[in-house]
């Protein structure tokens, strides 16, 4: 299993977490794990991960914004500090500057264009497929 595709499950399973606790979608800010996403996605195999990571069927959808990530926490309770991936870019690139700003920091503002949803999605936020 690739890092992409291990912190894909990881993500998963914080938004299986934050929807049974009735918390809003964790934002999907890393375009190489969402490349990671968008390569299983409408398989058997997304639909098994989502099952055994969230406990549920989880779509991808458009969601734009930018901001502070609120997952950051839960995940490095979890699973210790975010890896690199999540500040890589499609092509393997790494925000070096923002994996500083993170390590200095700990915490995570950036842009995203897209997320999970459990149950139906909304009119307004159309399904993604896979690339």
């Amino acid at each position: 299993m690739s890092t992409a595709t291990t912190e894909l499950r990881r993500f998963l399973t914080i938004t299986g977490r934050r929807f049974e606790s009735g918390q809003s979608a964790p934002e999907m800010f890393s375009p190489a794990v969402d490349k990671a996403w968008h390569d299983l996605l409408g398989t058997p195999a997304y639909e098994a991960l989502c099952l055994e990571s969230a406990g549920q069927p989880i779509r991808h959808v458009v969601n734009n914004g930018h901001g502070p990530i609120a997952w950051v926490t839960a995940y490095e309770e979890a699973y210790g500090p975010l890896p690199e991936i999540w500040f890589t870019d499609a092509d393997g690139n790494v925000d070096q500057t923002a994996v500083a700003r993170y390590r200095e920091s700990g915490t995570v503002v950036a842009e995203w264009d897209c997320g999970p949803a459990g149950g139906d999605v909304a009119p307004d936020q159309p399904v993604t497929a896979r690339r």
